[in-house]
């Protein structure tokens, strides 16, 4: 088992590794997450050896590497209290818990920031998307379709967005809920990339 702090940095590994083709410097590490000093890396570094998911590699710059055809063996996802799929209510941001799951489910690179969300109201029912559900999101900017928790006019919901005439909204996948058109403000707060429907 892997502390959250080890899990960050491994993924962090991971994810330099997938984009570059190269392992991190531990200049680079200590950077990323804010280190007093690269011998902080180190001793992670040495951790995540010892428990094998990393291996050294002697007379090389760059020591450690990960095991040939190792990946991350999952991912702890931040999940954020509930989300209304339905008529906004005031936004909440609390932690809750977290989610583990393996990234590759998601079609994601380590390193890539996700969250979670508990779906509650029926707006989404017909993106197959009901009370209880997990909605794993992450922040970028949205194409029209995209399924968005969204920040509208100060309260937060999930719907697909759309644009009409160069104009932004929100609309619902239940023929009950009208679309949400903000008077002042919207705001895409992260972009769906996957679900997780809990066993009842």
């Amino acid at each position: 088992m892997l502390t959250s702090r080890q899990q960050e940095i491994l993924d962090f590994i991971l994810g330099q590794q997938s984009e570059h083709g190269t392992f991190p410097t531990l200049r680079e590490i200590q950077a990323h997450f804010g280190f007093a000093s690269p011998f902080a890396v180190t001793r992670h570094l040495q951790a995540l050896e010892k428990k094998g998911v990393l291996k050294r590699q002697p007379g090389k710059s760059r020591s450690f590497t990960s095991p040939q055809g190792f990946s991350s063996p999952g991912l702890r996802v931040p999940l954020y209290g509930t989300i209304p799929a339905g008529l906004p209510t005031a936004n909440e941001q609390e932690p809750d818990s977290y989610v583990g799951i393996d990234p590759a489910t998601l079609g994601i690179r380590p390193g890539t920031t996700v969250y979670a969300l508990t779906v509650r109201g029926d707006s989404m029912i017909g993106a197959n998307i009901v009370e209880g559900d997990y909605v794993f999101l992450t922040p970028r900017e949205p194409r029209p379709r995209d399924i968005v928790a969204a920040l509208i006019d100060g309260e937060s919901t999930l719907k697909r967005f759309l644009v009409q005439r160069g104009q932004p909204y929100l609309r619902a996948e239940n023929p009950r809920y009208p679309d949400l058109l903000p008077a002042n403000e919207l705001f895409i707060q992260g972009v769906m990339i996957g679900l997780l429907r809990r066993q009842t």
